[in-house]
C-alpha cells in the first residue's frame, strides 16, 4: 500500500487525476495478464502434457512436448508482428475497437482455456489448442499493449512509469494466483480452474477501466490524448532519433526472455519436501515479478542515469552477465555445464537482481524514447518502442532454445 500510495501522490493535485493515474495502471497490469498466467501455468500444462511411464525400473517420459520454450516463441511472435502492423494501421483503426475489442477477444479466449481444464483431451491435440490459444491471445495482447503505449506516449512521462508499473504488477498477480492455487489442497484440476478464473475477472476489470476511462477527463483533454495524425508515418526520422533506447529494451528484452523461464523454471531446490512444490512458485516466478514491479516502480522517483547519457546503454549490456550465472544454477536436467550455484539462496539473489534490473531498464527505455522527439511524434515513438519490445522478446524466445540445449 505504502508503494501505491508513492506512485500515485506523484501526480499533481488536479480534479480525478489520481483516478486516471490508477486507470491507466490498471491497464498496465491488464496488458500483460495473458503472458503471465500462460507462463506462471507452465506447471499445470508440463503435468497435463508430459505422461509418464515406467521402463526398466525408472520413469521415462512419454513424449517432450517442450512446452516452456514454445510457449515462450508463440507468446513472443506475435507480439512482434502484431505491433509492427499496429504500429502502420492504428490511424485506420479506431481506438475504441483497437483496445475494447483487444479486451473482448482477450476475455473469451481465458474463458476458454477455464473450460478447456475440465475437458479430456489426447495430449498432442491439447498442445495444438493451447499453442493456438497462445497465439491469438498474445496477438490481441500485441494490439492493446501498442495502442496503450501510443496513447500514454502522448501525456507527461510520470503516466508511463505508471502504466509500465501497473505491466510489472500483472506477473506478481499471476504468481500469487498460482500460489493460492498450490496451497489450497485441492485437486490440480479444481486448484488450475480457479486459477484461470482470475484472469478472467482482471480482464473484466481493465474493459470496465477503459470504458469509464473517458468520463474522468474533459472532451477536449481526451480527444487531445486521442487525436491521430492525418498524415503519412515518417517512421525512418523517428526510429533514428530513438535507435539508442530502441537497441536498449532489445537488449534487455532478449537477456530476459533467453532464460526466463525456459532455464529459470527448470531449476530444482536442493530441500525436497513440501517447499519442493512451492519453489519456482516462489523463487522464480514471485521473485521475478516482485522485483522486476518494483524496478519499474522506482522510475516514478528518480530516473537515473539520464536520457542523454552514455552510461545506460553500458548498463544494459552489463546485464548480458546473468545469462551464464543463471545457466549455473542448479538446472535440471543438464548435459553440459557444471553447477556452481546449487544452494536456493544462490539462485534467489541472482534472480533478485536479474528481475530489479529488467524492470528499471526497460522502463526507463520505455519512458524516455518519447520524450526524444517532437511532441507531434510522441505517439508514434510510443508505438515503435512498443515494437522493438516485441523484437526484444522475439530474439530472447529464440534464444531460449539453443541455450537450454547448451546447459
Amino acid at each position: 500500500m505504502t508503494c501505491l500510495f508513492l506512485i500515485f501522490s506523484y501526480f499533481p493535485p488536479v480534479p480525478r487525476g489520481w483516478l486516471v493515474g490508477i486507470t491507466f495502471f490498471i491497464l498496465g497490469l491488464g496488458t500483460l495478464l495473458p503472458w503471465n498466467f500462460f507462463m506462471t501455468a507452465s506447471m499445470y500444462f508440463n503435468r497435463r502434457l508430459n505422461k509418464t511411464e515406467w521402463s526398466n525400473g525408472t520413469v521415462v517420459v512419454q513424449k517432450e512436448y517442450y512446452f516452456n520454450n514454445w510457449m515462450t516463441l508463440l507468446s513472443q511472435l506475435p507480439l512482434l508482428v502484431c505491433t509492427l502492423l499496429n504500429s502502420f494501421f492504428y490511424q485506420r483503426i479506431s481506438e475504441m475497437v483497437r483496445i475494447a475489442g483487444s479486451l473482448v477477444f482477450i476475455l473469451v479466449l481465458f474463458i476458454l482455456t477455464a473450460i478447456l481444464v475440465k475437458v479430456t483431451m489426447e495430449e498432442d491435440c491439447f498442445f495444438s489448442v493451447t499453442m493456438a490459444t497462445i497465439w491469438f491471445i498474445n496477438s490481441f495482447g500485441a494490439v492493446l499493449q501498442g495502442s496503450l503505449f501510443g496513447l500514454v506516449g502522448l501525456l507527461p512521462q510520470r503516466y508511463s512509469a505508471v502504466f509500465m508499473s501497473g505491466q510489472g504488477l500483472a506477473g506478481t498477480f499471476a504468481a500469487l494466483a498460482m500460489l493460492v492455487s498450490i496451497a489450497s489442497d485441492t485437486d490440480l484440476e479444481t486448484a488450475a480452474l480457479g486459477y484461470f478464473i482470475t484472469p478472467c475477472v482482471g480482464t473484466l476489470l481493465t474493459l470496465i477501466s477503459y470504458l469509464l476511462l473517458p468520463r474522468l477527463v474533459s472532451g477536449s483533454a481526451l480527444r487531445t490524448w486521442t487525436k491521430y495524425f492525418h498524415h503519412i508515418f515518417y517512421l525512418v526520422p523517428v526510429s533514428l532519433q530513438i535507435w539508442v533506447m530502441a537497441f536498449c529494451v532489445v537488449f534487455v528484452f532478449t537477456v530476459t526472455l533467453a532464460v526466463f523461464p525456459a532455464i529459470t523454471v527448470d531449476v530444482k531446490t536442493i530441500y525436497p519436501g513440501k517447499w519442493e512444490s512451492y519453489f519456482i512458485s516462489v523463487c522464480c516466478f514471485l521473485i521475478f515479478n516482485v522485483c522486476d514491479w518494483i524496478g519499474r516502480t522506482v522510475t516514478t522517483l528518480f530516473q537515473w542515469p539520464p536520457k542523454e547519457s552514455r552510461l545506460f546503454p553500458v548498463l544494459v549490456v552489463s546485464r548480458v552477465v546473468f545469462v551464464p550465472l543463471l545457466m549455473l544454477c542448479n538446472v535440471q536436467s543438464r548435459s553440459y555445464l557444471p553447477v556452481l550455484f546449487s544452494h536456493d539462496a544462490a539462485f534467489a539473489f541472482i534472480m533478485i537482481l536479474f528481475s530489479l534490473s529488467s524492470g528499471y531498464c526497460v522502463c526507463l527505455s520505455m519512458s524516455y524514447a518519447p520524450q526524444l522527439v517532437a511532441s507531434k511524434d510522441a505517439e508514434t515513438a510510443g508505438a515503435l518502442m512498443t515494437f522493438f519490445l516485441g523484437l526484444g522478446l522475439s530474439i530472447g524466445a529464440g534464444f531460449s532454445f539453443l541455450l537450454r540445449l547448451l546447459v
